[in-house]
């Protein structure tokens, strides 16, 4: 659920380029079992800058941003809350469900969200694949809504 996603993004946030996440289903090449001969490295985390925004930031920003909510449609209407103490979504934002296609997006500014980062990197993720930048907002509805930070339900 995200697992494969948070880990390219984790990866690429502390500097590691060259990474990518395999989907078995479309994958035609060939598979081997056994063991690999892997020349160890070293690697020296980097964090990059630029690709995640605070709560803060996020707030003075909402109406210049192109908000997407990760989180299933139940949750970002707030008809069920199974982990946070309020239901709903961040003001303004889209619902783009992690576990189905994207939607159209329209240009500009990117930023993902979902309950507590992990999902959301789904979305960070097929956005990259389509050439679009989009930052994470890896406080996501927990903190938002644990702040009290506009938010609606629908």
């Amino acid at each position: 659920m995200g697992g494969a996603e948070r880990l390219w993004w984790l990866l690429r946030h502390f500097g590691h380029d060259d990474c990518a996440v395999l989907q078995f289903e479309g994958w035609l090449g060939p598979l081997r079992a056994g063991e690999e001969n892997i020349e160890p490295a070293v690697f020296t985390p980097r964090p990059r800058k630029g690709d995640t925004i605070e709560a803060e930031e996020l707030h003075e920003r909402l109406n210049e941003l192109i908000l997407l909510d990760a989180r299933v449609p139940e949750r970002y209407r707030g008809d069920v809350e199974p982990i946070d103490p309020v239901a709903g979504h961040i003001s303004g934002a889209q619902n783009a469900p992690w576990n189905e296609a994207l939607p159209e997006i329209p240009p500009g500014e990117v930023v993902a969200y979902c309950g507590s980062g992990v999902t959301a990197t789904v979305l960070v993720h097929r956005l990259a694949l389509a050439g679009r930048e989009a930052k994470l907002y890896p406080g996501s509805w927990s903190e938002w809504s644990g702040r009290g930070l506009p938010a609606e339900r629908s």
